[in-house]
């Protein structure tokens, strides 16, 4: 089994598929379309991936106003979690993705990425942050099971 991250923008979606252990998250590519609207080419995508990878949950940031309130971002990924739901029949979990962009900003300026690079791998490193997050939250619930 293994759980794909997605971080859904207005004109991409950033890709991330964990191990089969579900401890790790690496990122896969970055799906890119012309229109905001048109999400069917986007949703095959993500479908072919999702047999590529055995994937059988999926985790999809969600982009929460720093002070938690809910803006049109929200309303659009509320919408696409139904679409992903509705198309790859997977439950699909809403996570938390503030700071994610920016923490992949900085994680690509540590490793020295040229500032004009940058914006053509920040939204596969932040799927890869959100669901990194997810798996790590998944663990620690697990410790406290056992």
């Amino acid at each position: 089994m293994r759980i794909m991250g997605l971080d859904f923008g207005s004109k991409t979606v950033g890709v991330a598929v964990s191990d089969s252990l579900l401890l790790t998250a690496q990122g896969v590519e970055i799906i890119r379309r012309k229109d905001e609207n048109k999400l069917r080419q986007t949703l095959a995508r993500i479908e072919e991936l999702i047999v590529e990878y055995e994937v059988e949950e999926i985790v999809l940031g969600q982009p929460k106003h720093m002070n938690a309130t809910e803006g049109i971002r929200v309303e659009l990924t509320n919408e696409f979690k139904e679409k992903l739901e509705r198309r790859t029949g997977l439950p699909v979990t809403l996570w938390d993705e503030r700071l994610t962009t920016v923490a992949a900003d900085k994680a690509m300026m540590e490793a020295g990425i040229r500032r004009e690079h940058r914006k053509d791998y920040v939204d596969m490193i932040a799927a890869t942050f959100i669901l990194q997050g997810y798996l790590d939250y998944r663990g620690m619930q697990k410790q406290k099971e056992d």
